[in-house]
């Protein structure tokens, strides 16, 4: 048997550990169920991504989603939703008269080429990209600061940037969902839907094909902004956001997502009920948000603890049981999700150390029904984003893009043997059939995805049946052994772009028949079984 050896020491969280053994057993049997778990299959778009309005606080700062390198990136991820709200889109007001910013004017006035497709011209000019970003740093301490402070003020919303972000979306192969102003409030606390209405005619006079949010945490309006909504309105705004929409041939069949609710505390809960009581049969989906910690005081022990990855279980199963209580057979969706709240934790969210809470968030809601997951955030301020400000993939986009390749829609069942003594909330694993988009692969191959939060090597050895196969092997591990990195390694090769307009080839390693699948300490990866022949993937 293969016997990994550690050649180094690794410092974590400031106390000496040397994950510098294997297991001290042999390895623990995988009991994979090769049948479909019997939920239905997964979302094509079950990885989706959100772009926060606050991008749009200051209106020039939209024109990032020009940059060419983004779209690639973005690209990479698609199939997906591009969710565009948060906070700040309950203070966004829609001006079909109001000039566009200099920045944007510079970037739509380049000269165009009448044979080439929108995609392919107006990237974003070098000399505006650098001014934006030597300007960034500024403005996103200023809107992390007025997040922090819960002070918010209108912002307008041209016509100019409505059309960046649906080119972005567009050009990425994402489809847009847009955050509509749920803080407009008639005279009797009935929803204003005179701007949305502005907003709506515009986008279909535009053609854009697009669906539809209505607030932001409704749970959290007060604080604010000092307007309550209770849920029993909120669901007869939805309705009449509903019969709005239905006014437009365009619209009438689109998607209509909602409340996007705060994480189920017990008024959070009593909300959601009563939203979906009055309005949840006029939904396509019940859009909810969870973070596992404050990005103020989390600590890298917090993105290793099985015991915080576990809180997220009983949240899904408190959000199923309302919806099954009202409106069953509802889709449900993490409309909004990362690892820390607060705009997220630097020097944690943005590193390799988030992907331990990213992966088993994949793993735990595909497992437990939830139909899209959608990361806060692709790009913007803050430090849980999958690109940052110098468009620079991090580590979670490189395991994003990993999971959109490898992972398939229908969900295994896979535990270990009862008869071996394993801490398994230590070492993780999911089961999915392979994404057979991926053409190295084809139907009947299974792809796990595993996560080891001990701190000595695991190894696990396939069940008899499978032990003849061979097995891709995709390790990702932190540049020079530091989990706070934020460069990434694959199967010791660093990740990076080929160039702005070409993403890397993700290459496994070929494991022989019969070798253990072995995952050294604190590391993550997937392992694809070839010819598997798994009867719930054919």
């Amino acid at each position: 048997m293969y016997l990994p050896i550690c050649l180094r020491v690794l410092l974590l969280a400031g106390i000496l550990v040397r994950p510098c053994k294997s297991s001290l057993n042999t390895a623990v049997e995988l009991k994979l169920h090769l049948q479909s778990s019997g939920r239905t299959k997964l979302n094509p778009r079950f990885l989706s991504v959100t772009i926060d309005a606050s991008l749009a606080s200051e209106p020039k700062y939209i024109a990032f989603l020009g940059s060419q390198k983004l779209i690639t990136l973005t690209k990479g991820l698609s199939p997906a939703y591009l969710r565009f709200g948060g906070t700040k889109s309950d203070f966004l007001l829609f001006d079909p008269q109001k000039n566009v910013s200099l920045e944007e004017k510079l970037y739509w006035d380049q000269p165009i080429n009448q044979e080439a497709k929108l995609c392919d011209e107006r990237n974003l000019p070098p000399f505006l990209e650098d001014m934006l970003r030597s300007q960034w740093p500024a403005q996103e301490q200023l809107i992390l600061k007025d997040s922090f402070h819960n002070k918010f003020k209108n912002t307008t919303l041209t016509k100019s940037t409505m059309d960046l972000l649906y080119r972005f979306a567009n050009c990425s192969g994402l489809h847009l969902i847009f955050g509509l102003n749920a803080l407009l409030r008639k005279e009797h606390d009935e929803w204003d839907s005179s701007n949305a209405k502005l907003l709506i005619d515009y986008c279909t006079s535009s053609k854009y094909n697009l669906s539809w949010e209505l607030g932001n945490e409704p749970n959290s309006f007060r604080k604010k902004s000092g307007i309550y909504v209770d849920g029993y309105q909120l669901g007869k705004d939805f309705l009449m956001l509903h019969e709005l929409l239905s006014n437009y041939s365009r619209y009438r069949n689109s998607g209509l997502f909602g409340p996007d609710i705060g994480q189920p505390k017990k008024q959070s809960q009593k909300m959601l009920q009563s939203f979906l009581k009055s309005g949840g049969k006029f939904i396509n989906s019940v859009t909810w948000h969870h973070y596992y910690v404050n990005g103020q005081t989390a600590s890298k022990e917090d993105f290793l603890s099985a015991d915080i990855l576990d809180t997220l279980i009983p949240e899904v199963q408190t959000v199923f049981q309302i919806v099954d209580n009202t409106v069953p057979g509802k889709l449900v969706w993490l409309g909004e999700t990362s690892s820390a709240y607060g705009g997220g934790s630097p020097g944690l969210s943005n590193t390799f150390i988030d992907g331990f809470m990213w992966l088993d968030k994949l793993g735990v809601s595909a497992k437990l029904g939830i139909d899209v997951v959608m990361r806060q955030a692709l790009f913007g301020s803050g430090s849980y984003n999958l690109v940052d400000s110098d468009f620079e993939p991090l580590p979670d986009y490189w395991l994003s893009l990993l999971y959109k390749q490898l992972v398939g829609s229908i969900v295994l069942n896979v535990h270990f043997n009862a008869a071996k003594s394993i801490d398994e909330n230590k070492l993780r694993v999911y089961s999915h059939c392979t994404n057979i988009n991926n053409s190295n692969y084809k139907a009947g191959d299974v792809t796990l995805h595993v996560l080891n939060v001990h701190n000595v090597t695991q190894e696990m050895q396939l069940p008899s049946t499978l032990s003849g196969k061979y097995v891709d092997e995709y390790l990702l591990e932190p540049f020079g052994d530091d989990l706070l990195s934020r460069s990434v390694l694959l199967n010791g090769q660093l990740l990076k772009m080929v160039d702005d307009k070409t993403l890397p080839t993700l290459h496994g390693k070929q494991l022989e028949p019969g070798s253990s699948l072995v995952l050294p300490a604190f590391r993550f990866g997937f392992f694809v079984i070839r010819n598997a022949e798994a009867p719930g993937c054919l």
